[in-house]
């Protein structure tokens, strides 16, 4: 996937970038996989922000994702490629030898035309989806379930991918993106290949205007803030943070506290840390 690059004919197109979409099929969404997206701009059922710097943003549909893949052994047959607002990667629609159509995380490689399958007996091949008995070590995946039959949750952005490292034991060791190995069972679904859009994080958005497209409002830092509104607020002209770490608006330390759980279930499961 290439950048597409632009002359600076204003100041906001100086230096700005955007995915080149040609790739993908110019046609409107399947209507029948479509659902409404209410906005909430980070508030909660009260009304409160608990979100911040949320708000505002172009109005989006929700594009219905099938991140189970539990359709065995049908063939189905790529319609298009497609982009979708919700997420960084591009989506595909699928149609099934018996007539049913779904969208599914487009792998990088994936083409108009091509024919994917789910199922143990699958072929290894980008697209496809396996358990990880089915799988040979090496193997690079995406869209890995971390409960039989409740749909893929990890490696889902655009351009990331994990590998599966071995097999013992009734579980699959796999290196997720972030550097953390992780023991997943091996009735777990899995797809094979490297999730599309490559270059997404080469993206440079130019100019603030963009980010309020996406729903993000501005952030204040809060060294310019007054002290009863942030602790790094107050002093005279640029003045340092002032506390041990950095913190949060209401005194947390900001950087590198840990927020897990301490006695997370799934602690078991996780044979190395990401951050060693």
């Amino acid at each position: 996937m290439a950048i597409k690059k632009y002359k600076p004919t204003t100041p906001g197109r100086r230096g700005m970038t955007v995915t080149d979409y040609s790739v993908l099929s110019k046609v409107e969404p399947e209507r029948s996989l479509l659902e409404s997206k209410k906005k909430h701009a980070g508030r909660n059922n009260t009304g409160k922000i608990t979100v911040r710097h949320h708000g505002g943003g172009n109005r989006v549909k929700y594009r219905v994702i099938d991140f189970k893949r539990n359709k065995f052994d049908v063939p189905a047959t790529v319609k298009t490629l497609e982009y979708d607002p919700n997420r960084s990667a591009f989506i595909a629609l699928v149609e099934y030898e018996d007539g049913v159509k779904s969208y599914i995380l487009a792998p990088d490689g994936l083409k108009v035309g091509d024919k994917i399958m789910a199922g143990p007996n699958a072929d290894i091949k980008p697209g496809n989806a396996l358990p990880f008995e089915n799988i040979p070590v090496g193997t690079m995946i995406h869209n890995i379930e971390l409960y039989p039959g409740k749909g893929g949750q990890l490696v889902r952005s655009a351009g990331v991918m994990a590998q599966l490292m071995a097999k013992e034991n009734g579980y699959a060791l796999v290196r997720l993106p972030s550097g953390e190995m992780r023991n997943v069972r091996l009735n777990c679904i899995a797809t094979i290949g490297v999730v599309s859009n490559l270059d997404h994080e080469n993206v440079n958005l130019g100019k603030a205007g963009r980010k309020r497209h996406m729903g993000v409002r501005p952030g204040s830092r809060g060294s310019v803030m007054n002290p009863c509104d942030h602790p790094h607020g107050g002093g005279e002209g640029r003045a340092p943070v002032g506390h041990s770490s950095p913190r949060t608006p209401w005194g947390k330390p900001a950087l590198g506290l840990k927020t897990r759980k301490h006695k997370a279930r799934s602690d078991k499961f996780i044979v190395k840390r990401a951050n060693g």
